[in-house]
C-alpha cells in the first residue's frame, strides 16, 4: 500500500537523522580534542549517511509524485494523518538540530585551521634568519652583495 511505503520511508529518514545528529555530536567532540584522524574517518560515515538520506527523500518524493508530504497527510484518515504529521514535525526538528550542529562543527573546524595557520606563521617567522648573512645550501657564507635593486644598478 502507498501509505505504508511512504510512512516507512519517513521513519527510515527519522532514524537516519537521529544517527546523523549523534555522528555530528561525536565529530564536535573529536574536533575539540583535535583528533584529526578520527574526524576524517567519521566524515566518510557522515557523507555516506547524507547520501542515503538524500536517496530516501527522493524515493518518498517519487512516491508522492511531486505532492508535498503535508498535503498528502491531509488526505489520510485521522489516525494515519496524525501519525504522518507527527513524523514530519519530528523530522523537521531533527533537520534543524543537525543543521545547527553542522554549522558549529564547521565554525570550530575553520577556527582550528586559522589557529594552526597563525601558529605556523609565527614559528616560521621566529626560526627564519633575520639577516642575509647565513650559511647557504652549499655550506658557504651567504651575504647580500647588492642590496640595491638590479634595475637601478643598470643591470637587467
Amino acid at each position: 500500500m502507498l501509505y505504508e511505503r511512504i510512512f516507512s520511508g519517513l521513519q527510515r529518514q527519522q532514524k537516519a537523522m537521529e544517527l546523523l545528529q549523534s555522528l555530528l555530536l561525536e565529530e564536535f567532540d573529536l574536533l575539540v580534542t583535535r583528533d584529526t584522524e578520527a574526524v576524517a574517518h567519521l566524515e566518510f560515515s557522515i557523507h555516506e549517511l547524507l547520501r542515503q538520506i538524500s536517496s530516501e527523500k527522493m524515493q518518498v518524493i517519487r512516491l508522492l509524485e511531486g505532492q508535498k508530504a503535508r498535503d498528502y497527510a491531509t488526505t489520510l484518515p485521522d489516525k494515519a494523518r496524525e501519525a504522518v504529521l507527527e513524523l514530519l514535525r519530528t523530522l523537521d526538528g531533527l533537520e534543524q538540530r543537525c543543521a545547527r550542529q553542522a554549522t558549529h562543527n564547521a565554525e570550530l573546524s575553520l577556527s582550528l585551521l586559522d589557529q594552526s595557520r597563525a601558529l605556523l606563521t609565527t614559528l616560521h617567522a621566529r626560526i627564519s634568519p633575520k639577516t642575509g648573512s647565513t650559511y647557504g645550501k652549499h655550506g658557504a657564507m651567504r651575504s647580500i652583495r647588492r642590496p640595491e635593486a638590479a634595475l637601478l644598478a643598470g643591470r637587467l
